[in-house]
């Protein structure tokens, strides 16, 4: 079973779950919401939630954590893609496409990326329109272009 803990930050309220020793979600809540998990917090979630204080204070650039995001081959492929792109850097929805043999796939791939069930551990942030548009994030272009900027700050230190 599913095991989850909702933690509040200046950036809002975030939920954290975790099955079989690995992270499998972590969300903004905006609303209640409606899940079967025993909220419980774990060491895994305990460290997740450690690891991104210290991404949005400046101090961590790489997480560290086993994931385990739920989705289809297709998902799956182009989040571990994401992972990939470095810290402070972005890459456009085409490059990702290009990046899996499918250079067609620009759709899919911001699909895909509006799917992530792991939030900033695998960085959907990080993926912008090929014009630097920042649409296309769960969480806002606010924020997204807030986390852009945070990681630019940070990037040499």
């Amino acid at each position: 079973m599913k095991k989850g803990f909702f933690y509040q930050t200046a950036l809002g309220t975030f939920y954290i779950a975790e099955e079989y020793a690995a992270i499998t979600d972590m969300k903004f809540v905006t609303a209640t919401i409606e899940n079967e998990d025993e909220i419980v917090e774990t060491l895994l979630i305990r460290e997740a939630f450690m690891q991104l204080k210290e991404y949005l204070n400046g101090l961590r650039q790489l997480f560290t954590l086993p994931l385990r995001p739920q989705g289809t081959v297709f998902q799956n492929e182009v989040w571990q893609i994401l992972k990939t792109i470095p810290y402070g850097e972005t890459r456009s929805y085409g490059q990702i496409a290009t990046a899996i043999c499918n250079p067609h796939a620009s759709q899919a791939v911001a699909m895909a990326n509006n799917k992530n069930p792991i939030l900033f551990y695998i960085p959907s942030h990080r993926l912008i329109a090929a014009n630097g548009s920042l649409n296309g994030y769960t969480g806002g272009a606010a924020m997204k272009k807030y986390l852009l900027e945070l990681e630019q700050l940070h990037k040499n230190k």
